[in-house]
C-alpha cells in the first residue's frame, strides 16, 4: 500500500525537482519512504542512501560539543582561544560594511556560546562589502566546500580576516559551526570524525554516519546536483566527490554524510528528552537551550540573514527554532530534519542544492505532520 509519504516523494519526483529522495515521518515507529533513484538514469533510491547532511551536521555537533560540557572538559562560557589560539584577539569591524583595514579591538573573548548560537563574528555575509568580497578570495566563503582545506589552513585563512562584529553583539550563519568541529577536536585531542564515531554516533547506532562515506557504502552515495536553464546539472558523481571515501587531510570542520534511519535515531532522541535506549545523552538543560531561542534581540538584524528569517523563527544551538515549538533545520541540498512539539519527527534527504523546486518539496514535507 502506498503511504501518504511515499506519494508526496513521487510525486516530486515525477515533477523533476529530485532525481531521488528518502525520508521518515512519525514518531517511535515513523513511515520510512524512498524514491526515483540515485542518480539521473541511474539505480533506484533505497532507505539506506548515504546522504551529503550539509548544515543538518550543525545539530550534532552541537550535541557533541554540548556533551564535552556535561563531561567537564569545558563550560558554555568559557573563551576558547585556550584550545584556539587562532582566535585570540581578533580585530572587529566598526562595522560589517566598514574597509577591512577599519577595525577595534574585540572587547571580550570568543566563547562556546558564541559559536554555539552563531554571534562569534564570524559567518556569511550577505551586504556587498569588503568582508564578504575577502571571504570569497580566500576560498572560505559559505558555498565553498571547507574539506577542500585541512582544517588548521581553513581556520587560518578564516581567522586572517576580522570580526564583523564584537563577540556576542551579532548573528551570522555558518562559520561558527565549522570552528566547533575544530574546537571539539582540538578539546579531545582527536580528529572530530573518530571522536563523534566513539561519544555519539556509536551509542546511537548510527552506523553509516561519519565524515566521509567509507568504501564500502559508495554504491549507496546518491549523485549531486544544481537545477540549470536547461535542467539538472551534477554537482558530484553517484559514489564520487570530495565524500567519498577518507580525506587526505584533517576534515574536522567539515560536514556530515548520513541515511535517513541513522539521522531520525538522532532526531529522535532529541525529541525524547536527550534519552536514547535508556542512556541519557545529552541532559534536559542543555536540551532546552539548545532547542530554544538564543540570540539577543539586538543581534537579529535584517542584514544578519535572509529577509524575513526572524519575524518567525529564532536560533538555538544549531537549529532553527519556530514560535510554535518546533526546530530543527535545513541543508544546502535540500535535507532537512524537524523535531514537533507532540514528538513527531520528521527527516528528508535529497541531493539537489536548495532551490523553488527544492524548496516545494521541503515546504509540503514540512507541512505533512499537521
Amino acid at each position: 500500500m502506498t503511504t501518504a509519504l511515499q506519494g508526496l516523494l513521487e510525486r516530486h519526483v515525477a515533477n523533476g525537482a529530485v532525481p531521488g529522495v528518502t525520508a521518515s515521518l512519525g514518531t517511535a515507529r515513523p513511515t520510512v519512504a524512498a524514491a526515483g533513484t540515485l542518480s539521473v538514469g541511474g539505480p533506484p533510491m533505497a532507505p539506506d542512501a548515504v546522504m551529503r547532511l550539509k548544515s543538518m551536521t550543525k545539530a550534532v555537533t552541537a550535541v557533541a560539543a554540548l556533551r564535552l560540557v556535561e563531561a567537564g572538559h569545558l563550560a558554555l562560557d568559557d573563551a576558547v582561544d585556550r584550545w584556539l589560539p587562532e582566535l585570540s584577539g581578533r580585530p572587529v569591524l566598526t562595522s560589517p560594511t566598514a574597509a577591512l583595514t577599519d577595525t577595534t579591538p574585540a572587547v571580550r573573548p570568543i566563547t562556546l556560546r558564541h559559536l554555539l548560537t552563531s554571534t562569534s563574528g564570524y559567518g556569511m555575509v550577505v551586504a556587498e562589502s569588503p568582508l564578504r568580497r575577502a571571504l570569497a578570495d580566500s576560498g572560505v566563503d559559505v558555498g565553498v566546500d571547507p574539506r577542500t582545506l585541512p582544517a588548521d589552513e581553513w581556520l587560518a585563512r578564516l581567522t586572517a580576516l576580522p570580526l564583523a562584529f564584537q563577540p556576542g553583539e551579532g548573528w551570522r550563519y555558518h562559520h561558527s559551526f565549522g570552528i566547533l568541529g575544530i574546537l571539539v577536536s582540538r578539546v579531545t585531542g582527536r580528529p572530530l570524525h573518530d571522536h563523534l564515531t566513539d561519544d555519539l554516533l556509536g551509542p546511537l547506532g548510527m552506523d553509516d554516519t561519519g565524515l566521509w562515506a567509507p568504501d564500502a557504502a559508495l554504491g549507496r552515495l546518491p549523485a549531486s546536483y544544481w537545477h540549470t536553464d536547461t535542467g539538472l546539472e551534477e554537482i558530484e558523481p553517484a559514489g564520487g566527490g570530495t565524500y567519498a571515501g577518507r580525506p587526505p587531510h584533517d576534515v574536522s570542520h567539515g560536514e556530515l554524510v548520513s541515511t535517513v534511519g541513522d539521522y531520525t535515531r538522532f532526531a529522535r532522541m532529541l525529541a525524547d528528552g536527550g534519552r536514547s535506549a535508556g542512556r541519557q545523552l545529552l541532559s534536559a538543560e542543555h536540551l532546552r537551550l539548545m532547542t530554544t531561542d538564543q540570540v539577543p534581540a539586538a543581534a537579529k538584524t535584517p542584514d544578519s540573514f535572509f529577509p524575513g528569517f526572524w519575524d518567525g523563527s529564532g536560533w538555538g544551538f544549531g537549529v532553527g527554532v519556530e514560535k510554535s515549538g518546533r526546530y530543527g533545520w535545513s541543508g544546502g541540498l535540500s535535507t532537512t530534519f524537524f523535531v514537533d512539539p507532540d514528538g513527531t519527527v520528521g527527516v528528508l534527504l535529497t541531493q539537489v542544492e536548495v532551490g523553488e523546486q527544492t524548496g516545494a518539496l521541503i515546504e509540503e514535507f514540512r507541512a505533512s505532520s499537521g
